[in-house]
């Protein structure tokens, strides 16, 4: 670079001071958010009281703005897998800046994608080609229409309680009805239940369907495939001409102790894999629709169709950088042994205080994906601060658990889905043992408050209130 050229460069960079924007604007947050974005999000963290200022992060964890270490066991909804700020993956990204490639030409082939998809099929032996998107909504757009374009058939089966993303392809085959209310016509997909081969193959006589999409674990409630599920399912679908879909979105890259998670079954070869969350670092959305060599080659089966399906950002530099160091990463650390060790601790440690406590009803899961279900208890006075708390709205009792983790423990974790009284851990995948003994310690006191009739039923009665007063 030349004198003049960095003289230029350092005069336009001093047109624009991200540092200063956010130290003069920076506590107008909340205020921002209410005046321009979703107004019901600032309402709802000032109302159940997460409404804090984080500053920073690192690892599996975050400061606010009084130099409180919060502990988190959400992984922003499963996209930071490897923590925030990992540096293998903070360098990729300097580096590909630094470089100033040709990015997004749209008429070369640069390297990157294809070093992408060489190494992230590596670890899919069975799948022979990507496309890579932006997320992973994107991803299932993708992978249900190359499921129809190849089959020549319209209807994609899903099962019920699943989640594929909200874009109104992936909201068609969307297992809940909150998400799909007032959003209609959808695509003419139909659910069936998740484990049910009965049903399934009712469908498929019909003639129509053109593949089953289908999470190995599903993210709402943290549900499993029975056992044998998806290799029976897989046959049944091949039989009657009709593809596999497998949803790793959120169980992809080590999440569940395996890659994917549907290694976890012998002879699971799944036609069509969506991924995205993880692969971005964390900084770069990133998402890809992993296919065999004949949906792709059939699907862009002439130069006129080169363009048939594409992204604008699809396989930028960064995201591809950020991909690659993830994968690097997850090889160097053996990031999927570390899972599935921590994991099995963490769930063996929850599951043992089962027959603690009345009000825990199962923990569930693999590695470190895990469910924390809440239930009806046995005695009298339990029973009766339960039944007020189901009339006024289901799930209430799963939130009165979260809010004091945060408010008193400082730990983030989520509600699994709506009127569902489970708690989904989905940490980073590099928490360690001081963590989990961290989250254990809290969740056992929250539990024996919860037993000893303390504080937390006084919030419970403040979110029935609000429930009747926003009826």
């Amino acid at each position: 670079m030349t004198t003049a050229e960095s003289a230029s460069e350092s005069s336009q960079a001093g047109k624009f001071d991200l540092g200063a924007l956010l130290a003069e604007r920076g506590a107008e947050r909340y205020e921002l958010h209410n005046r321009y974005l979703n107004p019901q999000l600032p309402r709802m963290l000032h109302t159940i009281g997460f409404d804090k200022v984080y500053e920073r992060a690192e690892g599996a964890h975050f400061w606010d703005d009084e130099g409180n270490d919060h502990l988190d066991m959400l992984a922003g909804f499963g996209v930071m897998g490897l923590g925030r700020h990992h540096p293998v993956v903070r360098k990729a990204l300097h580096d590909v800046l630094d470089l100033s490639l040709a990015d997004l030409t749209r008429f070369d082939c640069q390297p990157l994608p294809g070093l992408l998809a060489e190494r992230l099929l590596a670890h899919s032996p069975h799948l022979d080609r990507v496309f890579f998107g932006n997320s992973g909504t994107e991803a299932v757009e993708g992978a249900l229409k190359f499921a129809r374009y190849v089959t020549g058939r319209p209807r994609v089966l899903y099962c019920e309680h699943a989640f594929h993303g909200l874009t109104t392809g992936a909201l068609s085959v969307n297992g809940e009805s909150g998400f799909r209310d007032g959003f209609a016509p959808l695509l003419p997909d139909t659910a069936v239940p998740l484990g049910d081969l009965d049903a399934l193959e009712r469908e498929l006589r019909k003639g129509d369907v053109a593949a089953l999409i289908v999470e190995p674990i599903q993210g709402k409630g943290v549900h499993e495939a029975p056992p044998g599920y998806l290799r029976a399912a897989q046959q049944l679908l091949h039989r009657h001409k009709a593809l596999l879909i497998a949803d790793e979105v959120q169980t992809g890259l080590g999440r569940t102790g395996d890659f994917y998670a549907y290694q976890h079954e012998e002879g699971v070869e799944p036609d069509l894999v969506c991924v995205a969350k993880a692969l971005s670092g964390g900084y770069v959305p990133v998402g890809a629709t992993l296919g065999k060599d004949w949906i792709f080659k059939k699907v862009f089966s002439s130069m006129d169709r080169v363009l048939v399906h594409s992204a604008s950002f699809g396989s930028n530099a960064q995201a591809m950088a950020a991909g690659l160091a993830v994968l690097s990463v997850m090889e160097d650390e053996q990031i999927v042994a570390h899972v599935r060790a921590v994991g099995d601790l963490l769930r063996t440690r929850l599951a043992a205080l089962t027959d603690r406590y009345e009000l825990l009803a199962d923990v569930r899961g693999r590695g470190l994906m895990i469910g924390i279900e809440f239930g009806r208890p046995r005695s009298l006075k339990l029973r009766s601060r339960w039944a007020m708390l189901q009339a006024a709205r289901k799930g209430l009792f799963a939130q009165m658990v979260v809010v004091p983790l945060l408010q008193r423990h400082r730990i983030l974790t989520q509600v699994s889905g709506d009127h569902l009284e489970v708690i989904k851990l989905i940490p980073p995948l590099i928490i360690d043992e001081g963590d989990v003994d961290r989250f254990v310690d809290a969740f056992t006191a929250v539990m024996d408050d919860a037993h000893e009739g303390g504080l937390i039923w006084e919030f419970g009665r403040t979110l029935v209130k609000q429930v009747v007063a926003n009826r």
